[in-house]
């Protein structure tokens, strides 16, 4: 336990949504020495991940977990979360005084203005980690940047909650949580599709294993990437060697043609989107730049074909 744990008052903390990321949060205070009150979940498998990271919690309806809680995590899918905000409140459970957290990262506190309505105190904190929703997560905490979003006396509230579970609170304004997340899921999520498709042109060749493979290479242009930007590229598009790029369409296209090809058929596609992204970055002169986007922007024959 943290010496802030042995200082700070402790709470009730009452998790709707077991999921990956309400269920490990509950941990992680329960941890540092708040109890949680109670737990909500519906679906079998958050049921095991709530006896698997939260045992002893009873898992309770959602108004049971209201009025026993100090503090009320809801970590539900993002579409969610105004109607039960606003579900709630309907209810005239909250009392006032309360504190009501959300975990998405789209969202700031306006959704949840049905609770802050009532006198409820409302905070968005969202850690730029992808949670696998076991313990395995927890440790994954510790120096986590977590997006705050809240006003007042709620601030503090809110950096107290992210501190103790390890995280570095980063104050994040609402009119900037969309493109904040926009930033968070085109780089974590589009990443794994970007893998995903090298891998699959990978072991359509033979390779056994392609995760392996591509370890040591995606694992330093990440590194690289992340402390030079675009001052890290590399390869064909930044060379301004377009006969490799044609190469390169050529023989992907080639592959997804094959009725052998079991994955979706879109990475040609990516390709060309991202080199033709690499080139406005790469600097390259008028003439070398022309000749790649031109053969970037050739159209698909593939559709020419069913257009026909």
């Amino acid at each position: 336990m943290s010496e802030h744990a042995s200082t700070a008052p402790r709470l009730g903390i009452g998790v709707i949504g077991a999921g990956r990321v309400g269920a490990v949060l509950g941990a992680a205070w329960r941890a540092e020495g708040h109890a949680v009150t109670g737990a909500y979940a519906v679906s079998e498998t958050s049921r095991a991940r709530a006896a698997d990271l939260l045992p002893g919690v009873p898992l309770l309806g959602v108004a049971e977990i209201v009025e026993r809680s100090e503090v009320v995590l809801l970590a539900v899918p993002d579409d969610q979360l105004a109607g039960l905000a606003a579900g709630i409140a309907a209810t005239g459970l909250v009392p006032g005084g309360q504190v009501f957290v959300h975990v998405s990262g789209a969202h700031g506190t306006a959704v949840l203005e049905p609770l802050a309505a009532c006198g409820s105190a409302v905070i968005a904190l969202h850690p730029a980690m992808t949670f696998t929703g076991t313990a395995a997560d927890l440790p994954r905490l510790i120096g986590c940047p977590v997006a705050v979003t809240a006003r007042g006396a709620a601030e503090a509230i809110a950096h107290a909650l992210v501190v103790e579970t390890g995280g570095e609170p980063v104050p994040v304004a609402e009119a900037d949580r969309a493109q904040y997340h926009a930033a968070l899921s085109h780089g974590a999520n589009h990443l794994t599709v970007l893998v995903s498709q090298a891998r699959d042109l990978l072991a359509d060749i033979g390779i056994e294993d392609p995760g392996a493979y591509l370890r040591p290479l995606l694992g330093a242009a990440l590194e690289e990437s992340l402390r030079r930007g675009a001052a890290a590229l590399t390869g064909p598009v930044m060379r301004g060697d377009a006969g490799t790029v044609a190469a390169h369409l050529a023989a992907i296209a080639e592959a997804e043609s094959a009725a052998t090809w079991t994955a979706p058929r879109d990475t040609e596609t990516t390709y060309r989107a991202l080199a033709l992204a690499a080139l406005a970055r790469a600097g390259l002169g008028p003439h070398e730049t022309a000749a790649i986007r031109d053969i970037l922007s050739a159209p698909d024959p593939r559709t020419q074909e069913d257009d026909a």
